[in-house]
């Protein structure tokens, strides 16, 4: 994989930075998570001593391919400038006129952010020639590419691939750091234990076949983990079902068992009347979930056993939540995750987080970042990664 170094001489250039600043606002347009403009500060800073002219591009939300102020990029810009420490420029379109006039005022050293990359069609256009003129678009603009939105590279993207392929490109500082830790995941030192949580079976069909292959010990909470009881033929109540993914977690279940591999599921759960934080709840063994309840947590046994499968680990992966952890009725069971995880980071084991929902409940939760080996910024990426994907926009890095 190419990398800044191999780009050469940076002074004076122009530089087109693909970051993922994707970060989550509130209703007033405040960010409540950073962690992604923090993680984006390094390659720019490096670019930026070298005396590159640094063009960050970047998407932020689901905007429908046209102008929507509720998903500008201007809070994150303004953030961006107080981490790096020096002003930002901003361009009100990410190609048009205010873009090109931002660009051509950059000096040695500058940066500037353009707006929402998703203001465009052909950003994520399923069309070659209307993606492909978009990014001609975005290739006029600088002399060469560097790519470090590592929650984007699962993408085939305008700015994500067809940027690289129209100019002279190199990963950057933080993809290279997320693709190092995730390949150790491929060769861990053992035990190795895998928590998957988050809301559905389906989400993660693809990384547990193959994490079947490789780990030591799968810890299923979340929501995805009433399809795991359901398969085992026990009452989930109200609780979120894939009732069409019942079977395949069945094979799931013969599989981790002709392989070795340990399958722990909760023995007892947080079940509620309603998915409210001010909703009666009760904690109930695992295979006796009322019929008019739902399960939004994991119960203390498990999270006291999930947490002893952790610490006993030398390399622990963990992508989803235990429960509804936005709410604190239901956010011991993450917390205890993370709480092991933590512990396990202390003794020396190898720790991820796999962005996404892990990242943002981590940090809301009061931990630090610097409590685990890695938080990745990349969620969807890094689960693909693991499942042995090819990433378009890690293929067209490669020497």
């Amino acid at each position: 994989m190419r990398t800044i170094a191999d780009l050469g001489d940076l002074r004076g250039k122009k530089v087109l930075l693909r970051s993922d600043l994707n970060v989550p606002l509130d209703k007033s347009g405040n960010i409540t998570d950073d962690g992604r403009v923090r993680a984006s500060v390094p390659t720019i800073k490096r670019l930026t001593e070298q005396g590159a002219r640094v063009i960050v591009v970047a998407h932020l939300g689901r905007p429908k391919g046209e102008p929507d102020p509720q998903y500008s990029l201007r809070p994150v810009a303004e953030r961006l400038s107080q981490l790096l420490g020096q002003p930002v420029a901003f361009a009100t379109d990410t190609v048009g006129d205010s873009a090109h006039e931002v660009v051509a005022g950059l000096q040695d050293g500058d940066v500037a952010v353009l707006e929402n990359l998703r203001f465009n069609k052909g950003e994520t256009s399923k069309d070659d020639a209307e993606r492909g003129a978009f990014a001609d678009q975005l290739a006029s603009l600088a002399d060469v590419f560097v790519s470090d939105g590592f929650g984007v590279v699962h993408r085939a993207q305008a700015s994500v691939v067809d940027v690289a392929e129209r100019l002279p490109q190199a990963a950057g500082g933080l993809v290279e750091t997320e693709v190092g830790v995730l390949s150790r995941l491929t060769r861990p030192r053992r035990p190795y234990a895998v928590v998957l949580g988050g809301a559905k079976v389906s989400d993660k069909l693809g990384v547990i076949e193959n994490l079947l292959k490789e780990a030591d010990t799968l810890l299923i909470g979340g929501g995805m983990v009433f399809t795991f009881l359901a398969a085992q033929g026990y009452e989930v109540g109200k609780s979120l079902l894939e009732a069409d993914q019942i079977d395949t977690v069945k094979g799931y279940l013969a599989e981790a068992e002709n392989r070795g591999v340990d399958i722990v599921l909760p023995t007892d759960i947080v079940a509620a009347d309603a998915f409210s934080a001010d909703a009666h709840h009760e904690v109930v063994a695992a295979d006796a979930i009322p019929a008019d309840q739902m399960g939004l947590d994991i119960g203390p046994d498990s999270a006291e056993a999930f947490g002893a499968k952790i610490r006993e680990s030398k390399t622990v992966f963990w992508n989803g939540p235990m429960g509804a952890f936005e709410m604190a009725p239901y956010a011991a069971g993450t917390k205890a995750v993370a709480e092991a995880l933590v512990d396990a980071t202390a003794a020396g084991a190898l720790t991820v987080v796999g962005g996404g929902d892990s990242a943002a409940a981590v940090r809301q939760l009061g931990f630090h970042d610097d409590q685990f080996t890695h938080i990745s910024t990349g969620g969807g990426a890094s689960l693909e990664y693991l499942e042995g994907k090819t990433l378009p926009g890690l293929a067209v890095l490669e020497d």
